[in-house]
């Protein structure tokens, strides 16, 4: 369901939009998405787990939060710095850290092909074998992605996903174990800057702190580090759990 913001959804503060992603690609480019709660934003729940928050979260904030996730359901907060309120269990956190292009050598690649709804079981196998980050069924609606087959078999990805405006995420960078080794996600990070390059916008991506590895490649690309944020996930608490899902404002 795509929802006009109104004024007392989300809206981006005076900081740079980077500090935001969500909030700036749901209130921007990615608007055809956003479905309201409230003054919460996010995407359906097929597409991605990113959802926005007020700048400060009240009360009546985290009770729409918990309508949406259910009795005992767990709410992502992704990118989110703020205070999770003490009767929230925090199940899940990582570290995290944006980096942005700073002159990266981006270019098409000979193999890299358009994939389309038709690839997305074939996409879906691949990070539930490789684990990038979340992909859903309808992730690859939010931008362009790549791939690389061999054989006939996809065995790496590369896309687009949060769009703030002038700026797009690379995201799902993820190779199949056997095929690791041959700088197949390199090439398509490089392919998938390109196109992003070619539309006048910058590009940029999120990985975890603790994955050193994947930061290595990203700096030696030409990718700065931009600032740290955190991937988080917490649990409604008992008290709320009986809140019934607010229905979208239009």
């Amino acid at each position: 369901m795509s929802v006009t913001t109104g004024p007392s959804a989300a809206r981006p503060t005076s900081g740079h939009v980077l500090d935001d992603p969500a909030l700036a690609s749901l209130t921007g480019p990615h608007a055809r998405f956003a479905e309201r709660h409230g003054r919460v934003l996010r995407y359906p729940v097929d597409v991605s787990p990113w959802l926005a928050l007020p700048a400060e979260p009240e009360a009546a904030d985290w009770a729409v939060l918990a309508g949406l996730a259910g009795p005992g359901g767990e709410v992502p907060l992704l990118g989110f710095r703020g205070r999770v309120p003490d009767d929230w269990e925090v199940t899940f956190r990582v570290e995290g850290v944006q980096f942005v292009d700073d002159g990266i050598d981006a270019a098409p690649d000979p193999e890299a092909v358009r994939l389309c709804p038709a690839d997305v079981p074939e996409m879906l196998d691949l990070v539930a074998r490789t684990q990038p980050g979340p992909f859903l069924p309808r992730t690859i609606e939010m931008g362009t992605y790549l791939g690389i087959r061999r054989e006939g078999a996809l065995v790496a990805m590369a896309g687009e996903r949060l769009h703030p405006p002038g700026w797009t995420e690379i995201s799902a960078v993820c190779t199949d174990p056997a095929y690791r080794g041959h700088g197949l996600a390199t090439r398509l990070i490089l392919a998938v800057a390109h196109g992003i390059r070619e539309r006048g916008e910058t590009p940029f991506l999120h990985t975890g702190a603790p994955n050193t590895n994947a930061i290595r490649l990203y700096e030696s690309l030409g990718f700065r580090l931009r600032r740290h944020t955190a991937f988080l996930a917490a649990r409604v608490p008992e008290h709320l759990a009986d809140e019934r899902e607010p229905v979208p404002v239009a």
